[in-house]
């Protein structure tokens, strides 16, 4: 999952509720810096297991470059409502139908630029196929042309089965036990810092609905390749991706790209979360794209 280094939305920005004729969206929405000039407005959608804040670190670099973001969560995830258990409510296709009235409002009557991280690409790319007229670009953020790696895969399935029997609480402890422990200095500053960011990602967990990481979880190890259908689609494309990813290869991207004929951007040093791994360099490809696709 992206780690953000903090919950907290960037000064300017509003956490509030997006009303939508398909119900309400948790958004932050961060505007265009004071003096930037508006250039557009661009909706982005986080991925498995991640929300909105994941954005966080692009937001004001992307509002000096002049444009407004709105980072939503989706149906289901960290502070957008959902059913508990009902899956069907988030097929791919109902989601990508949520995209579509949610760039109806925060465009307000003209084309938006669309964003997806890792599923919420897969998501994003669902959207366009239905409607693209919304759009004015779409962004793959280290989301790749079909289902996940092999290995990622097993790990989806290790977690689909530990939510079938247990709460998620529980299934949060399980995770946290299975990853490395940090070399923090008992009682330091950064020990302190790395408890408020696991409580924090601890309350986004317990956010989500199991139905929604059921379903997801079980969209993206069978996404079928879709690379030929959304070619035909008129909008400008850019693959964006770290120098390594384990969910889907990079030479497995490099490929997307080209069969789209995409711009395409490696961020080295960065691996599946360029967003905030390195924030910097991401947030300058983000808005140099959209410079151009604005023609």
């Amino acid at each position: 999952m992206s780690r953000p280094r903090t919950f907290v939305p960037p000064d300017g920005a509003r956490a509030y509720a997006l009303a939508t004729a398909r119900g309400e969206f948790a958004v932050i929405d961060a505007p265009v810096a004071a003096g930037a000039g508006s250039k557009g407005t661009a909706l982005l959608l986080p991925g498995f297991t991640g929300s909105k804040e994941d954005f966080n670190p692009l937001l004001e670099a992307l509002g000096a470059r002049g444009y407004r973001t709105v980072a939503v969560d989706g149906r289901g995830q960290f502070e957008s409502d959902g059913p508990e258990h009902d899956e069907s409510a988030y097929a791919q296709e109902e989601l990508a139908r949520d995209v579509l009235a949610q760039a109806a409002v925060v465009g307000d009557g003209r084309p938006v630029h669309l964003l997806g991280h890792s599923l919420g690409g897969q998501i994003a790319r669902a959207a366009v196929l239905l409607d693209h007229t919304p759009f004015r670009s779409l962004t793959l953020m280290s989301s790749g042309p079909a289902q996940i790696s092999v290995p990622q895969q097993q790990r989806v399935k290790l977690l689909r089965d530990a939510l079938a029997v247990l709460p998620m609480a529980e299934v949060w402890e399980a995770m946290q036990a299975m990853e490395a422990p940090e070399e923090l200095e008992e009682g330091g500053v950064e020990d302190r810092a790395d408890q408020e960011d696991q409580a924090d990602l601890r309350r986004r967990w317990l956010g989500n609905k199991p139905a929604q990481l059921l379903a997801a979880g079980r969209q993206l190890c069978v996404e079928p390749d879709r690379v030929d259908e959304l070619v035909a689609v008129p909008l400008p494309f850019h693959v964006l991706s770290g120098a390594r990813d384990d969910t889907w290869p990079v030479p497995l991207l490099d490929d997307m790209a080209s069969r789209l004929r995409a711009h395409r951007t490696v961020v080295e040093g960065a691996e599946h979360s360029p967003n905030t791994d390195r924030p910097a360099p991401t947030a300058e490809a983000i808005a140099a794209f959209w410079d151009g696709a604005n023609g």
